[in-house]
């Protein structure tokens, strides 16, 4: 079972470069943020005639969140476990099989100490009550997104220059750490160590080319389905060509 995670940076812009890449590909769940278009707007029948069950929770130009199964998906929740209202459509849960799949796209946190770096900490710890209450140990979950944190220094291309800085806070890693601790597995690095591989480049200044990135997107796996993890990288070849989102596919294998 492949499993994987794209911030696809507006969905409706690059929906032929996405119909593609699942032809070619043939992932048998893909979870995507940043889809940036309305619950009406999103394109269903496309992915069904793709051979893609789809569940899907947007708003207008911002944020939104898919989940893309080969298999039906049923059990679908498009909100936190609290049922907080809150407008910001981040987070989508369903079940592939036996496999629960939550995709979430976490808040950007704009600045360290701002209102906004303050919503995202309060944010990670809502996902992180819903997570622990939702999910046992033997259950198969996987929590897959962009968190917009670079947990370790391995994940920065140049950790002093980032070091404090948004996405590299003590507060946000120390969240991302939380978040594991209720039971989840960082899938890359089960198979890779040392500083990369990345998956956010910024447009300017040719940081893709000078690979100057951040791994900012995870695939999260509870331990049931971390020990039978066959594989894990980043499709970097998704990052180039013309008009890129600014990340690109990481993805985990799991005997299954």
């Amino acid at each position: 079972m492949k499993i994987v995670s794209w911030n696809i940076n507006s969905l409706r812009k690059r929906q032929d470069r996405l119909l593609g890449w699942l032809k070619d590909t043939q992932p048998d769940v893909v979870c995507l943020q940043e889809t940036k278009c309305t619950d009406e707007q999103f394109p269903a029948l496309e992915l069904r005639s793709a051979g893609y069950h789809s569940a899907f929770h947007g708003q207008k130009s911002y944020n939104g969140v898919a989940i893309l199964s080969r298999t039906e998906l049923s059990d679908i929740r498009a909100s936190l476990c609290d049922e907080e209202d809150d407008p910001q459509a981040r987070v989508i849960a369903a079940s592939a099989g036996s496999t629960r799949v939550y995709c979430v796209y976490a808040p950007n946190g704009q600045a360290v100490g701002s209102p906004a770096y303050e919503y995202k900490l309060r944010w990670y710890e809502r996902l992180r009550v819903c997570l622990n209450r939702d999910t046992t140990a033997s259950e198969r979950v996987v929590v897959c997104g962009d968190f917009n944190v670079a947990p370790e220094d391995d994940d920065v291309y140049d950790p002093p220059l980032w070091r404090g800085a948004i996405m590299c806070s003590d507060g946000e890693r120390a969240a991302f750490r939380q978040l594991c601790d209720v039971g989840f597995i960082d899938t890359l690095r089960l198979h890779y160590r040392g500083a990369g591989p990345f998956t956010w480049w910024d447009y300017r200044m040719l940081s893709f080319p000078k690979n100057r990135g951040l791994r900012i997107d995870a695939v999260l796996a509870s331990k049931a389905l971390a020990d039978v993890c066959t594989g894990a990288g980043v499709d970097r070849e998704m990052r180039k060509g013309k008009d890129p989102s600014d990340h690109a596919p990481i993805w985990a294998e799991f005997a299954l």
